[in-house]
Formats: structure tokens, C-alpha cells, sequence
């Protein structure tokens, strides 16, 4: 596989492995080979790599020096329970007469220190062992057949890096990022916990669940953070969620950072936080937040602290009380209990892990007893403590350890064929000398087993287990007043009245009546309120558009609701519908007076020079025109929608025939502009699409028939128009010409404006328009072509005579 240490530390570093955190690859930082904290040999190796430690030091950059080595410390109880879960399991495999019966597994545990430049040195040491010098030649052969970790996706990465090239398996039971699932860059990966794809739109439905639809952001600045975050922020965005902001973080930085990065949470509006952080900078988050007093904030967690014991304390209960987030389940592991409370410094006196973790636990040193401080004596008690390592309650990544462990023995133990072959005696495994790594990969992408406690165990082709969550709701019981919600079956405890479920919009959702309009310039989240127009409504928060009501109904004073419309018609009873018959009657009347008056005076030159067979006609189609209008009032019938549009047609068509006939030769004018074209239309009209009564309104069966009336007598008006205008200078006794140009201007203008008025107006008052239209032009053309002539023939009879007719004055 490789010849030496050498070539697996230039390949390391040929890869890109050997960096360090402050923009300087200095590889002399890596040190000494590393040493495993906890060992144990044994027939098949099983590498671990946890973060023992927690804090790393900042090693001084000089020109003229060596950079001192990087040191690791702070021991994480937490992080050591896995590791000792692991060897816990190691032993439990060891004592099975049925798995792996006659080999033995041993380990090697080494620290990543939650970072990524230890997490290297770690790796090289699980592969190389201790060796450094190029001279010695070295094994072929790895010095662990599988590693499982580490706990951060980030340094998992640094160690897929080294390992993957050759193929080494790595199972990690903690990293989370969905970028690991890529088998083509990681083709030997497995994991036991699930990627945060799912975990990422879980929340994203979580918060829309409770209507969070403005919300801050914050994650840990690496791989884990980085990925999960962006998965987040597209699928809250998918679901109708706005991020405010999105703030990143490290364990590395300066407390001005951290203190800028609160400051951004406090100016913000959103009352919901994201806080997709490991443990570290969650950590340091949650200090800055204790020194500046940041409350009133609800808090939803990614499963790297969700769940962590330390943050359940009275320390940070004014904090994070309430907080949501998803998590892995727990589990219980038979006996893990009973072997945590056993580890003690008298297993291995020289071990310095073993020395600290006492040292830790119970606040004593090993060393010589200085003033103030407790001797160690070893005899204490784990059992007196209840700390992050003996608590087995929440066994949620713990389990993840065991059930890795459980893997790579299974895989092992098909792959030596233990008693599935003839050749083996006794159910024992056939022992191969050399394990080749893609054989392993090949099994543990096989595995299928079940655990003792019930829970099975499998990867899929990515290398992922199946992804199952529990939703935790951390609060404190001792709060009185506590409200419970029920979501999917999970209860979900919000505590006191300073603990009631939050508001967190944008912008305050719109009742029923209001659409959304966007705001230029902001998210799709924020948006203004505006009131539906009459005959529109929504009817449910937050609409996007208001929908028109149908014909028959009109919105509700709220505009929240579509309410029939009074079934209402213009009756003769009621003050605009007298009215109008007033005025129908008042015109038909004017126009029989003014008949009677030319049949008075039909013999003089004015009416002779009037054309009285047409002045008779025009007058009479204009008693039509002031009658029609009386069938439009009253309530609809079948018959009186078929005759209102009819008779106004006809009326007003022989209306401006009449007209016509008068501006030009008469013979001509009766053969051209007879009204049999509009009767026509009527009848096509009448016959295939008539009107007929709909509720409190005629229905025009056919508006292109209607439209086609009202055009064909627009037609012969603009005719009427032309012809008059150009006749306008005429010797005197033409000049009537004057008169119908300013009556078909009247008549013009009247009907043009019907025309928008008609179409916006809403029931009744659709007719009374269109009665208006009809009065108010034929009342036009009334007294624009006979008051000059009734004006001669009644108060001035001295002009009614021939002479004045044909204009000899002289």
C-alpha cells in the first residue's frame, strides 16, 4: 500500500491536509507523532478519534523560531463517555461466543481536540503508528483496519482526506454535514447518525409549523455549519420563511467578534433565533449572550447542543428555556453504567487521560499537594457525581458509538466467514493475514443486524442510516403556569406568560378583506396591507390576490365574504324610477304638442320648407323614442326584455333616418336609410339569442346583438353628422343644416359616455343609465331641430314667410 511513514506524510501534505487555523501552513505545529490516549492490541484494530479536549492553544508565529507544538486542553466529559462507549462495546464483542468468536479487538483512541490540525495529527498516528524516520522501512499495512469519528464534519473531512485515499473506512457517529454523503469524494464514508439534510428541513418546517416566518440566523463557521445553514435558508425559503440574517462564528474567535455578532441579534427584529452551532461555539455564543443580557429570544437548536446537559442549568435557564430543536433518539445501552462507573487510574497509572479525567471530576491533583488544593487518592467515588459522563438518560450520540462498533463487527465477522463456511470449526472465523480495506467497505455497506435493545442497524448506498428525529422542547419544570401544544403527538411545553409561544413576522399578517402588496426593496415576508375593492373579497389571512364576486352577489361590508345581491329593479314606485317615467311622459307630450302645432301650421312656408312628411315621421319616431324608455322600468319580464331593446332600436333607427333624409335629396334618403337593416338585426336577435330576465336585471341573451343595434344606429348618427356639417352654409332655407349638426353633437356625446357609464354601473342602476342615454338624446335632438321652428311658428309668425325663406330681404 505505501513503503513509509515518510511518503504517508508527504502524500498528507501533497493533499493539502497539513493547514493551520490562522491562514499559515506550518506542519512543524503538527509535533511528535501523536501517542493514543487509550490502547489495546488485539487481532483486528478498531481506530477512534474523539474530542477529548476542547480548547487548543495559539501557538506564536515567529520568523526565527520553530512554532512550538500544539497542545490540547480542558478535558470534555461529554466526548470521553464516547470514547469509553466505544471500548465498552469493544468489550462486550470480545466476551460474545456468537460475534467474532475466536478473535479478539483491540483499539486505539487518539484526540482531535475539535479541530481540524489535531484531527491530522490523529490520523496519521491511527494509520502510521508511532513511527517518523524515512530510514526504517515500515508495514504495508495500516495500523487500524476502521476508524470511527471523528465528532465534527470538518475534521471528519481533514480525515477522509488522508484515510480515503487509501481506502480506510470511517464511520463517524456525530458528523452531520450532507456534504459527506457524496460517495464519489468519499467512497469509504459511513456514518450512524443522520446528514443534516433532513435535519436542516426539518426546521425549516418546524418554523413555519408555528408561523415564524421572520427569523435570524446563526451557525458555527465550518463545514457543519456552513452546509447545514445554507440547506436551511433554502428550504425555509421554499416554505414561505425569511432569514433577516445570518451571522457565522468560531471557537477561534476574538471576543469582539462574538460581542458584534450579539449585537446583530439584539438590533434585529425577528424574535426566533436558528442557532445551527456545535457545541464549541455554542459555548462561547452563550457567554457573550450571558455578559450582554440577551433574553426574550426564542431559540431553535440543531442536535449538537439541543440536548447538551451542561446548557440545562440554572446558568442559562433565562436564556434558552423553551428552546425547540430536533435531535436523534435516545436510547439505553444495557451495562454502559455500570463499566463508566468502574474507569479509574489504578486501570493504567501511566496513563495521563485517565489521571486528568480524575483530576477534572472531582477537583483534586495527582501532584504534590500544593496550599489550597486537594490531594487525589484515587478511591473516590463516580457514583457520588452527576456529571456529563455518568449520565446515561439522554444516550443519544453514545448509542451512535455502539452502534458503529456493532458494525464494523458484523462486517468483520462475515467477512472471515465465522461460521458460515465448512472449513470452520466450532463457529470460528477463518483469519486472513491481510484485511483489504475495500473488502471491508464492501461488508459494512452490507451490514444488516439488530441491535439488543431492538433497533436496527443498515446503510444506505450514500452510506447514511435512516433519518429519525425526536423534537425537544428544553424548559424548566419548576415554572409554574405551564402551557402545553400538541404538535404531530409531541408535546411541546411553553412555560409562563414570559414564555408564550413568540410573534416573529415581518410584517403582521393581513385579515381576511386586506391583500399583500410587496414592498419594493424587502423580502418577499414583508409586505403592506391593502383593502379589496367593493365587489372583491378574501376570504383567509394573508391572501395574495382579492377575488371578484359572481354577477349575482357583491362583497359584505368586511370584503370578507361574497353575499347575495338584493334582488332589485327600477320601479315606478321609487323616486329615480318616477322620475324617469316623468320625464318619458313629459317628452312623448312636448313632442304631440309640437305635431299639433306643425299640423296647425302645415300650410306655411316654414313647415312646407321643413319637409313636414318628414318633420310628421321624425316626430313621431321620437314619441317612440320617449315611450321605449317606460319598458325599461319595472320589474323584468320575458316579454319587456324582449321589447325594451327592440323598440329602441327600431325607434332611434327610424329616429336617424328621418334625419338623414332631410340633409340630402328625399327620394334618395327614404331608399338608403330605411330602418329595415337595424329591424333585422332585431329580428336575428329575437330569434336565435333574445333577452330574457336574470334575477333583478335583463340579460341581453346576445351582447353582440345589442352591440350591433347601438352601432348600426352610431353609424347613421355620424352619417347624419357629416352630411349636416358640410350643409351648414347652405342658402337660408337650408340652413337647418346648423341645427342637426349641434343636435347630432348632443346625440354623439350622449352615447359616448353611455357607453363606460353602462358597463361600471352594478344592478338598477345599469337601466337607469341607459334610460338617461335615451331621454337625455332624444331630448337633444327635440329641441335642437324643432324649438327654432315652434320659436318662428308661435312668437315670431312675421318671419313664417316665403320671402324670409328664400332669403330676399332686399
Amino acid at each position: 500500500m505505501y513503503d513509509c511513514t515518510f511518503r504517508v506524510l508527504f502524500w498528507g501534505l501533497f493533499m493539502g491536509v497539513c493547514r493551520a487555523e490562522e491562514n499559515t501552513v506550518l506542519c512543524e505545529m503538527l509535533g511528535s507523532p501523536e501517542v493514543p490516549l487509550l490502547t489495546k492490541k488485539g487481532d483486528i484494530t478498531i481506530g477512534g478519534a474523539f474530542s477529548i479536549h476542547s480548547q487548543i492553544s495559539k501557538p506564536s508565529f515567529s520568523l526565527t523560531h520553530t512554532p512550538e507544538p500544539l497542545t490540547c486542553s480542558r478535558i470534555n466529559l461529554r466526548e470521553f463517555r464516547f470514547a469509553q462507549t466505544m471500548i465498552f462495546a469493544i468489550e462486550e464483542i470480545n466476551n460474545s461466543s456468537t460475534l467474532l468468536p475466536n478473535i479478539s479487538v483491540g483499539y486505539k483512541i487518539f484526540d482531535s481536540c475539535g479541530s481540524t490540525l489535531p484531527s491530522t495529527r490523529a490520523v496519521m498516528g491511527l494509520i502510521n503508528g508511532q513511527e517518523r524516520t524515512a530510514e526504517k522501512t515500515c508495514s504495508s499495512h495500516s495500523s487500524v483496519h476502521v476508524i470511527i469519528g471523528a465528532s465534527e464534519s470538518s475534521s471528519t473531512i481533514v480525515m477522509l482526506q488522508i484515510c480515503g485515499t487509501f481506502q480506510i473506512p470511517v464511520i463517524s457517529h456525530f458528523a452531520t454535514c450532507a456534504c459527506l454523503s457524496n460517495r464519489k469524494d468519499y467512497p469509504s464514508f459511513f456514518r450512524t447518525i443522520p446528514s443534516d439534510y433532513y435535519q436542516s428541513r426539518a426546521l425549516a418546517k418546524l418554523v413555519k409549523y408555528f408561523g415564524w416566518t421572520w427569523v435570524g440566523a446563526v451557525r458555527s463557521d465550518n463545514d457543519y455549519g456552513n452546509n447545514g445553514m445554507a440547506t436551511f435558508i433554502t428550504a425555509a425559503s421554499q416554505e414561505g420563511v425569511c432569514v433577516e440574517y445570518s451571522e457565522a462564528i468560531s471557537r477561534t474567535d476574538s471576543s469582539e467578534e462574538v460581542a458584534r455578532v450579539i449585537e446583530v441579534i439584539r438590533s434585529g427584529s425577528a424574535r426566533v433565533l436558528i442557532a445551527f452551532l456545535a457545541q464549541g461555539e455554542m459555548d462561547l455564543l452563550l457567554e457573550e449572550a450571558l455578559k450582554q443580557n440577551l433574553t426574550g429570544l426564542q431559540w431553535v437548536g440543531s442536535e449538537s447542543w439541543i440536548t447538551a446537559s451542561h446548557l440545562a442549568t440554572k446558568r442559562y435557564s433565562g436564556i434558552l428555556t423553551g428552546s425547540l430543536g430536533f435531535t436523534i433518539r435516545k436510547a439505553k445501552i444495557a451495562g454502559l453504567r455500570e463499566f463508566l462507573l468502574q474507569v479509574n487510574p489504578s486501570q493504567d497509572p501511566q496513563n495521563n487521560v485517565l489521571r486528568e479525567f480524575w483530576e477534572t471530576v472531582f477537583g483534586c491533583s495527582f501532584q504534590s499537594r500544593l496550599p489550597g488544593q486537594i490531594q487525589c487518592s484515587g478511591s473516590e467515588k463516580l457514583e457520588d457525581i452527576n456529571n456529563p459522563f455518568t449520565d446515561v438518560s439522554q444516550l443519544r450520540i453514545s448509542n451512535n458509538v455502539y452502534k458503529a462498533v456493532y458494525a464494523v463487527a458484523h462486517a468483520m465477522h462475515n467477512l472471515l466467514n465465522c461460521g458460515q463456511s465448512a472449513k470452520a470449526i466450532n463457529q470460528s472465523c477463518i483469519w486472513k493475514d491481510h484485511l483489504e480495506p475495500k473488502k471491508i467497505v464492501k461488508h459494512l455497506q452490507d451490514v444488516n443486524f439488530t441491535l439488543q435493545s431492538g433497533e436496527r442497524v443498515y446503510f444506505d448506498e450514500n452510506g447514511d442510516p435512516s433519518a429519525t428525529y425526536e423534537l425537544v422542547n428544553c424548559y424548566d419544570a419548576s415554572l409554574p403556569n405551564e402551557r402545553q401544544l400538541a404538535m404531530n403527538g409531541i408535546s411541546i411545553t411553553w412555560v409562563s406568560e414570559s414564555q408564550m409561544k413568540p410573534l416573529s413576522v415581518c410584517s403582521e399578517s393581513c385579515p381576511p378583506g386586506f391583500r399583500q402588496a410587496a414592498i419594493k426593496g424587502k423580502p418577499i415576508c414583508c409586505f403592506s396591507c391593502i383593502a379589496c375593492a367593493a365587489g372583491e373579497i378574501s376570504s383567509t389571512n394573508n391572501s395574495a390576490v382579492c377575488l371578484p364576486c359572481p354577477l349575482e352577489c357583491w362583497s359584505n361590508e368586511d370584503r370578507s365574504h361574497c353575499v347575495p345581491k338584493v334582488i332589485e329593479f327600477l320601479s315606478f314606485g321609487e323616486t329615480m324610477g318616477g322620475l324617469l317615467a316623468a320625464f318619458s311622459l313629459l317628452g312623448a307630450s312636448l313632442t304631440l304638442a309640437v305635431s299639433c302645432v306643425f299640423f296647425r301650421f302645415r300650410h306655411t312656408p316654414l313647415v312646407k320648407a321643413s319637409n313636414s312628411e318628414l318633420s310628421f315621421l321624425l316626430l313621431f319616431s321620437l314619441t317612440l323614442c320617449f315611450l321605449c324608455s317606460l319598458t325599461f322600468i319595472g320589474q323584468p319580464t320575458e316579454w319587456s326584455c324582449m321589447l325594451r331593446h327592440t323598440a329602441f332600436g327600431a325607434s332611434f333607427a327610424l329616429c336617424m333616418s328621418c334625419i338623414l333624409a332631410k340633409t340630402i335629396t328625399v327620394v334618395i334618403a327614404f331608399k338608403a336609410t330605411r330602418p329595415a337593416k337595424t329591424l333585422l338585426i332585431c329580428v336575428l336577435w329575437l330569434i336565435f339569442a333574445p333577452p330574457f330576465p336574470y334575477k333583478n336585471t335583463c340579460n341581453l341573451g346576445s351582447p353582440l346583438g345589442f352591440w350591433a343595434v347601438l352601432g348600426y344606429i352610431g353609424l347613421l348618427s355620424l352619417l347624419c353628422f357629416i352630411l349636416a356639417f358640410l350643409s351648414r352654409k347652405l342658402p337660408d332655407n337650408f340652413n337647418e343644416a346648423k341645427f342637426i349638426t349641434f343636435s347630432m353633437l348632443i346625440f354623439c356625446a350622449v352615447w359616448v359616455t353611455f357607453i363606460p357609464a353602462y358597463v361600471s354601473s352594478p344592478g338598477k342602476f345599469t337601466v337607469a343609465v341607459e334610460i338617461f342615454a335615451i331621454l337625455a338624446s332624444s331630448f337633444g335632438l327635440f329641441f335642437s331641430i324643432f324649438a327654432p321652428k315652434c320659436y318662428i311658428l308661435l312668437v315670431k309668425p312675421e318671419r313664417n314667410t316665403k320671402r324670409h325663406m328664400i332669403g330676399r330681404n332686399h
